[in-house]
């Protein structure tokens, strides 16, 4: 019994030992530890970086919306030597801080380094989009578009963010629902075409005057077209206001 006593206490020793190794390296494991810069730390500095270059853009160029930043996590084991300085970050690519993007975070201290760290910049606004399907060179309506909020970010073909400059355009192509609209899907749709008779209407203030005249070239919504006045014989420079009528000032 007293012999197995003292080999139980023998080897409570052995065992404790690596324990008060290691209680006795802690202290040295921090400070290595914080020798180092962590993934951690590189995340917070392109956290950081990434809103103050949105705030800045969207002030800028004045542009409504509302954004979320994600940035890629980093190997875990990533350990680069702490910076004797502060650590400066900037957009490596693209030129503007929306959609896929990579900031470069460098260290300009005694031993320089830099690392990539790429993220996901997710700018939403209202754009202009289908809410039905429409075939090729059909004039859209007023019903025929809405406003509904997407991820600029990802729109490359582009978009447009006012009802108004949707409406009255024609169809380059066929649109499905839901569809964002771009600029290269429109085109100014002919309200009046060349030989058409229109209604020319004078206008000088709250008075106006309408005359019978032939269109002799064609036109859409507010663009200017050259009509001949059926009464006078004269040829004037008239803007469309509807389909079969232009507006002349007196």
């Amino acid at each position: 019994m007293h012999m197995k006593t003292t080999i139980f206490r023998r080897l409570t020793q052995l065992l404790s030992a690596p324990l008060a190794a290691l209680c006795l390296l802690a202290p040295g494991a921090k400070a290595l530890a914080q020798a180092f810069t962590s993934p951690e730390q590189l995340i917070g500095v392109t956290q950081g970086f990434l809103e103050f270059a949105v705030e800045d853009y969207l002030a800028t160029t004045q542009t409504p919306g509302r954004y979320e930043i994600a940035v890629n996590p980093l190997d875990p084991r990533l350990r680069m030597p702490q910076c004797s300085q502060a650590l400066d970050a900037s957009l490596e690519s693209p030129a503007q801080p929306l959609g896929r993007v990579t900031v470069r975070v460098r260290c300009a201290g005694s031993g320089p380094w830099t690392v990539f760290v790429p993220a996901t910049v997710r700018l939403h606004r209202d754009v202009v989009v289908m809410v039905r399907p429409l075939k090729r060179e059909s004039v859209i309506g007023a019903g025929d578009v809405a406003l509904r909020e997407r991820d600029v970010g990802t729109l490359k073909q582009g978009f447009i963010t006012e009802l108004d400059q949707a409406v009255g355009m024609k169809l380059l192509r066929p649109t499905v629902l839901d569809q964002v609209l771009t600029p290269q899907h429109l085109e100014q749709a002919e309200l009046i075409r060349k030989g058409d008779h229109v209604v020319i209407v004078a206008r000088s203030g709250s008075l106006s005057v309408r005359m019978p005249g032939e269109a002799l070239s064609k036109g859409g919504l507010a663009e200017q077209i050259r009509v001949r006045n059926l009464n006078s014989k004269r040829v004037v420079k008239a803007r469309v206001t509807a389909p079969g009528q232009v507006e002349v000032a007196m």
